[in-house]
């Protein structure tokens, strides 16, 4: 695996994400019991946007860039950028690190990276954290073992970088025993552009399997005068059990999102019930 997060840290796709993942954060805080976040994917933790390989893309400017400055109306886009400008200028934090900063005494974080590198990294970004660890390995084999979580709450963020071919049908099998384990669970499921067909795919088989909510959130930002072709400019999140409420606030949410990350035309945010809204 060669995938390096730097290069797309604080990215307009990571923006939508992280917001989602504030969001439903934050609703798993409202009840006093305790609760696990399980990242599968959990890459360096901590990235630092004026380095030689973010400064390459220069992805995070039309990402986080876009934010300098601005006062956010929604409760999980404030508190995601207040979470975000608390590590510093110029630094991005990746989901351990918010998770970090969100997370009460009693939760707890998981967050699993295979490459040895990235691992070191989070493993030394989540030390002072002492509700946070970082296991080496890979993710959908681990989350086997961690399900489910002794306090039968719970959020699983899989996020993988999509470099396999086979990566959807892992993703796919990965989830459907994750959830035979652990059915009361949130799960979010990160995808690209490129693989939108085949998402709408797993998509169809997740409804048909057992009755489940279901929702999907996704952003394009339209095509950009001069960027490259194959320059990411969509993704979405599959979002299994998500709290009462969640797709409200992420309405709210991508209607301050998209006009500041807005490319080109064809520009557009969606939050949508795949299954009956319960």
């Amino acid at each position: 695996m060669n995938y390096r997060h730097i290069y797309h840290a604080g990215n307009f796709a990571d923006v939508h994400k992280h917001v989602a993942l504030t969001s439903i954060l934050l609703h798993l805080r409202r009840k006093e019991k305790p609760f696990v976040f399980i990242d599968t994917h959990a890459g360096s933790g901590l990235y630092d946007l004026a380095g030689d390989e973010a400064s390459k893309t220069q992805e995070a400017d039309a990402g986080i860039g876009k934010f300098a400055g601005y006062r956010a109306q929604s409760r999980p886009l404030s508190t995601y950028l207040e979470t975000v400008h608390a590590f510093g200028e110029k630094k991005y934090p990746g989901s351990p690190m918010i998770a970090a900063k969100l997370l009460r005494r009693h939760d707890r974080f998981v967050g699993i990276e295979e490459q040895p590198a990235e691992f070191a990294s989070v493993r030394a970004a989540l030390a002072p954290f002492v509700n946070a660890r970082a296991l080496n390995g890979d993710g959908y084999k681990h989350l086997r073992a961690l399900l489910p979580p002794p306090e039968r709450r719970g959020f699983v963020l899989i996020d993988p970088p999509y470099e396999d071919a086979s990566e959807t049908e892992r993703m796919a099998k990965a989830f459907g025993d994750a959830y035979e384990r652990f059915a009361t669970g949130i799960y979010a499921l990160w995808y690209p552009l490129k693989v939108s067909s085949r998402i709408q795919s797993l998509a169809d088989e997740l409804k048909a399997r057992a009755p489940m909510k279901l929702l999907s959130l996704a952003i394009d930002i339209g095509s950009c005068v001069g960027e490259a072709h194959d320059r990411l400019s969509a993704a979405g999140l599959l979002v299994v059990n998500p709290p009462f409420g969640f797709d409200e606030e992420m309405r709210g949410a991508s209607s301050e999102l998209l006009p500041l990350l807005r490319c080109g035309a064809g520009a557009e945010a969606s939050v949508q019930w795949l299954s009956d809204r319960p």
